[in-house]
């Protein structure tokens, strides 16, 4: 086969950036590694940005997402036993998020792809990307079986850290710079109405919280957890009662979560991850190929939905003018942004947070932090604007 735009990945950057092309008139194949129910089912991210919802609807995917998803105009921070929420739209000039699964996401663009756009390959396996450096790069796979090649015109990684994409930008060109942090999150999936309907950021002595959910009837509950936790030692009546321990304020002493089945539990590291330049020759990579983010700002699939939307824009201006301008510009436009999250992200994580080695002046100096936000209506836009999603076409700075 030849085609336009190989597209490695068939998560939500992958499958986003093959309707956008397909919207502008561009073919593209996509080739993912697992079967169709895995991809439906991995459970991942559940906060979108205004500007990530907006796309979505813009691009005919998001039919479901507004009659489904969740709107939320804030989320409450809970530090010293009490409580403060911080008011999106009325610190942003209107904008907010939505509560709305990845894997739903993922299971409107596969239907979605599958309905009107170009071949979508589960179960195939990449094993080499050739000749990124020249006109026609072709990936190696192995589909039903059989070694097959794809010729391209270009290639996108969007395979994630481990995936082949990222390793075959060449070590000389690229730098991989990193942060692993000292604690995990324990996450449950439960069969329990939430008790508040937005998101509830708790720091405690005893380490971070976080109440989220899934649907009216579904709640995702996190607790921090030192790393190399297992699962199995933390038995769901503990992590309940945990969980109300950390969430506890002196304003409602008789608070507490909804309890119900826990239907899915695992342990998640908390790590950060930046890869430079985002693309060599005709190879691109977008979303986990390039850059991972700890959970707690919400931006991981955000910063992976733009890092498609700059690459369709980009592909668009080449078939229009024929110039590779935009195609060029794609690592330095995306990495401003990339660090800009990578930035809010190692804020939100280590302004919770206990690290296990930190001392009684760095607790208080969290609580500083949190009492900043919630007293200065300057900070708290600040933290409220970059959880919300800064503007995919920010203003140029000033010279």
């Amino acid at each position: 086969m030849h085609t336009t735009v190989g597209i490695i990945g068939g998560g939500p950057s992958g499958l986003l950036l093959a309707r956008l092309l397909h919207n502008a008139g561009i073919d593209s194949v996509v080739l993912e590694r697992r079967d169709r129910a895995y991809v439906e089912q991995r459970q991942r991210a559940g906060i979108l940005e205004q500007a990530t919802a907006d796309v979505l609807i813009a691009a005919g995917a998001g039919a479901r997402l507004q009659r489904e998803g969740i709107p939320h105009d804030g989320i409450e921070l809970r530090f010293g036993r009490r409580a403060h929420r911080l008011d999106f739209p009325a610190l942003t000039g209107g904008r907010r998020v939505w509560v709305y699964a990845q894997t739903e996401v993922v299971k409107d663009l596969v239907a979605l792809h599958l309905a009107e756009g170009g071949p979508l390959l589960f179960e195939a396996e990449v094993r080499a990307v050739e000749g990124a450096d020249t006109e026609r790069p072709l990936i190696r796979y192995t589909h039903e079986g059989r070694e097959q090649t794809l010729t391209c015109d270009y290639v996108i990684g969007c395979d994630g850290y481990h995936g082949v994409a990222r390793t075959a930008l060449p070590e000389q060109v690229r730098t991989t710079y990193e942060r692993v942090y000292p604690y995990s999150w324990l996450g449950i999936l439960a069969e329990a109405a939430p008790v508040y309907d937005e998101l509830i950021y708790a720091h405690s002595e005893r380490g971070f919280a976080l109440a989220s959910m899934r649907s009216p009837t579904v709640s995702r509950l996190y607790l921090q957890v030192p790393n190399g936790t297992d699962p199995a030692d933390w038995p769901d009546e503990r992590i309940w009662d945990e969980l109300d321990t950390r969430f506890a304020i002196d304003a409602e002493p008789g608070w507490r979560l909804k309890r119900g089945p826990v239907t899915g539990k695992a342990v998640l590291p908390m790590r950060s991850s930046v890869t430079e330049p985002m693309c060599h020759g005709r190879l691109f990579l977008a979303g986990d190929a390039a850059h991972i983010v700890p959970p707690t700002g919400a931006k991981g699939l955000n910063l992976a939905a733009t890092d498609v939307i700059v690459l369709a824009r980009a592909f668009a201006h080449l078939k229009e003018t024929g110039s590779t301008a935009l195609l060029e510009a794609y690592s330095d436009t995306c990495l401003r942004r990339v660090w800009r999250a990578e930035h809010f992200s190692w804020f939100m994580t280590t302004t919770l947070h206990t690290d296990p080695h930190q001392s009684p002046f760095e607790t208080r100096l969290q609580l500083s932090q949190l009492d900043r936000v919630a007293s200065s209506p300057h900070a708290a836009a600040e933290l409220a604007e970059n959880y919300t999603g800064l503007p995919l076409d920010p203003a140029p700075a000033s010279v």
